[in-house]
């Protein structure tokens, strides 16, 4: 063997040696990763064809090797490394040839490319990429970044740290809306370092928190780094599950996990919700601790100006925003726990709730297999699951083979039951009416007016919970309750019409509201299990434009009445989509639901109207052009270096790379041990390869090992995510460092910014270990939430 290493070993070092030369050459990222891995290609086919390289692997028909396989050692389990002592043969590095090789490979890159590129599964979860980076430089553009600093040190200001709390608090408003690291950083460091700087703030805790709070964008719905994460992650964690399942004896992955192996982007949005907000937290209380321990390195900022009433005292503003609306949320809660309000859904499904209800595993399986489940579950739930299956099939039903259906007349019967069961009042009822009573109750905190204004949204409000209590039954249609509602919510609209004056003369409201409802509309629709990112993020570019037209007209001193219609079109549109069935080619189709397929027709006119006519506004003022620009760059950086990864991961796996670094791993007994490895691997190479390189290139080869565990996936991804974040802020390589670096004033010098992002970095690294230590910050909000 040449220098006495294994080919494999020789192909690796080539090959990574060429990859890491081509990105630090300065070339383009996606053309050096692909051109690395022909130019390594063409090198290994010279040595292989030479014979100078040879590989070493476990022959398969020794005798040794046969005894293991026959005393239940599984081929998953069975590598040179975990088994050094079994026979082994010499042979080429290519398995029949560089020739057959190049065929197969050009084989391999037609179809997946066809699949991640062109056509496959995954191409609509990376149209949320392009959606999501839209919306993202449309509202840097927008200026909102600009605003939201302003307004938060007028709000934290006079705290101590209140500068360095308030970009905190920005950070993860604009990793929210935005998701790009790259960009968040040198927009907070152009608008926010030199008024902390101003300010007497010392640059290394203005530094630290604002290179942290930029990179909240990589783990902060709706990350980029989590939606090609994501897309990736679904994949390995199927196919891995699906490999480990049949090397374990079983037929497939569902058999032996008793569920799917499905992992998915809104998912994943929602396992990181949680560690995001967590960081976030932990950033601010640092910065507000520092500033304590150090008054006069983070002085409070009291000339920076308020938003709000003076004549507003205390009292006030301790009852109207603290009393009174923690009064109306547990009433709202209280109603809910004795069933005065609560669920109304009337479905009944045609399977029996018993046959749903059972989680039980597929017991008729070969030994090896129930050997496999019964260590994965535990033999009390193989117990269960064998006793009930014996018992249903004494019973004559076979729940793995069919399905137990109702009569018409059970499914009446249970329906009538839900009926009469229902709560009085429906869960939307109460949620539509307790925010209109939080809005009237924070107008009166803003601005101390008369509440003879709002008796008739008090009125409306107490008519509104007694019209659904009383005349509404849960079966009611939503043509009837709309009109039944009609006055109650007209009452309500009348108040809230005052409220929302005062709201909009509010700085602070009126600079947060429409980004927050942006986000609300775009990560809710995730969140909550209506709609997937690709849907979501083509919500949020829409909204984005709206408001950066809407922003573009006030400035002009033009009137957006129009933008406001559209906005206000689009809200109808989703109410009609959630509360009505559109389906009116259906004999059911009833009168309401023509009505609301008209009004949402009519809706989606007046929507697709206002949009044409906000890019027209942005076009006319030279802002459009950029936005599309910009997008088109990004978008095309990604697509060109997941084509560039694919050729390399291909040449990787041609020579057998990718398969030795997977049994190297796979040799480790303890399963937290590989993934700590991978861990550390991952944060080494973030300090040179950039997320995206790392999500292409790194992941697809150790992906198989840390996602065919047992290990929940979505712990997994979150991990990776808030690691590869920590890697970004480590010095002396993090790219945030360098990002802010291009922006800071000549007075900020490096060791400022080494010095002050290393407390963060402490902190990223404790948010990892209670990350580990408790993953049910990962996994309560997606087990909450219906997927």
């Amino acid at each position: 063997m040449l220098f006495g290493l294994d080919g494999i070993e020789i192909g690796l070092i080539i090959t990574f040696s060429l990859l890491f030369a081509g990105i630090m050459s300065g070339f383009p990222v996606g053309f050096a990763i692909g051109g690395s891995a022909i130019i390594a290609f063409g090198i290994l086919a010279l040595l292989d064809g030479s014979g100078l390289l040879l590989r070493e692997a476990i022959d398969h028909s020794s005798p040794e090797y046969l005894d293991l396989r026959a005393s239940g050692v599984s081929t998953f389990d069975i590598s040179r490394f975990r088994y050094p002592d079994l026979p082994t043969e010499i042979l080429p590095l290519f398995d029949g040839g560089w020739q057959q090789a190049v065929n197969r490979n050009l084989s391999f890159i037609v179809n997946r490319m066809n699949e991640r590129v062109i056509a496959g599964q995954s191409i609509e979860t990376l149209l949320a990429v392009l959606m999501f980076v839209l919306m993202g430089i449309t509202l840097e553009r927008s200026r909102i970044a600009n605003e939201l600093l302003t307004t938060m040190a007028g709000v934290f200001g006079p705290l101590p740290g209140g500068l360095a709390v308030s970009v905190v608090v920005v950070g993860a408003f604009l990793a929210a809306s935005t998701g790009i690291v790259g960009a968040t950083v040198v927009t907070m460091g152009l608008l926010s370092l030199p008024t902390m700087l101003r300010n007497r703030y010392s640059p290394e805790i203005a530094t630290g928190v604002i290179t942290a709070s930029g990179t909240l964008g990589q783990i902060i719905p709706p990350s980029i780094v989590i939606v090609l994460l994501g897309t990736l992650a679904g994949d390995l964690y199927s196919t891995a599950q699906e490999e480990r399942a049949q090397a374990l004896g079983c037929s497939d992955a569902l058999t032996y996990l008793g569920e799917a192996a499905v992992v998915s982007v809104g998912t994943l949005f929602q396992a990181a919700v949680l560690p995001g907000l967590m960081l976030a937290t932990l950033y601010a209380l640092y910065a507000f601790g520092y500033a304590l321990m150090n008054p006069d390195r983070a002085p409070p900022v009291p000339s920076m100006g308020g938003s709000g009433d003076d004549r507003i005292t205390a009292r006030h503003a301790v009852v109207w925003f603290l009393l009174v609306p923690v009064a109306i949320i547990a009433f709202a809660v209280a109603s809910n726990t004795i069933n005065l309000t609560g669920s109304q859904n009337l479905t009944v499904t045609s399977v029996a709730s018993e046959v749903q209800s059972r989680t039980f595993l597929r017991t008729n399986v070969s030994e090896q297999c129930q050997a496999a489940m019964i260590d994965l579950h535990g033999r009390e739930r193989w117990d269960e699951s064998l006793a009930a299956r014996e018992s249903a099939q004494e019973s004559g039903f076979n729940p793995a083979t069919s399905a137990e259906l109702r009569t018409p007349e059970e499914i009446e019967e249970i329906r009538q039951q839900k009926i009469a069961d229902a709560a009085p009042i429906g869960t939307g009822v109460i949620t539509i009416y307790v925010m209109l009573a939080l809005i009237m109750t924070t107008a009166q905190g803003i601005r101390k007016t008369a509440l003879v204004n709002y008796i008739p949204g008090i009125a409306g409000i107490l008519l509104a919970l007694l019209v659904d209590a009383v005349l509404l039954p849960p079966d009611a249609g939503p043509g009837v309750k709309f009109l039944m509602l009609l006055i109650p919510t007209a009452l309500c609209l009348y108040s809230c019409r005052h409220a929302v004056a005062i709201l909009a003369g509010n700085q602070v409201f009126r600079v947060l509201f429409p980004p927050l409802v942006l986000i609300v509309a775009v990560l809710g629709s995730i969140l909550g299990g209506i709609t997937n990112p690709t849907p979501a993020a083509a919500l949020g570019a829409a909204g984005a434009i709206l408001l950066a037209a809407q922003k573009v007209l006030e400035m002009q001193n033009k009137s957006s009445r129009f933008i406001m219609y559209s906005a206000f079109a689009i809200v109808i549109m989703l109410l009609i989509g959630v509360n009505f069935d559109l389906r009116v080619n259906v004999e059911s189709a009833g009168l309401e639901n023509w009505l609301a397929l008209l009004i949402g027709l009519a809706a989606y006119h007046v929507a697709f109207g206002g949009l044409l006519y906000a890019c027209w506004v942005l076009f006319r003022s030279a802002i459009l052009t950029p936005v599309v620009r910009e997008t088109a760059k990004v978008v095309s950086m990604v697509f060109t270096i997941l084509i560039g990864s694919q050729v390399l991961n291909l040449v990787i796996i041609s020579f057998g790379g990718e398969h030795y670094i997977q049994e190297y791993l796979r040799s480790f007994e303890r399963e937290w041990v590989v993934f700590l490895i991978v861990m550390l691997v991952l944060f080494i190479l973030g300090f040179v390869l950039d997320f995206l390189e790392i999500i292409y290139i790194v992941i697809p080869i150790v992906g198989p090992v840390i996602y065919g565990g047992t290990l929940d996936p979505k712990w997994v991804t979150v991990m990776i995510a808030v690691n590869l974040q920590t890697s970004f802020l480590t010095p002396p390589f993090g790219f945030a460092l360098f990002y802010l670096r291009g922006v800071a004033p000549r007075e900020v010098t490096t060791r400022h910014i080494y010095r002050g992002v290393i407390p963060f970095v402490v902190i990223q690294v404790v948010g990892l270990g209670v990350l580990w230590m408790f993953p049910s910050i990962v996994t309560i909000v997606p087990d909450l939430i219906p997927n």
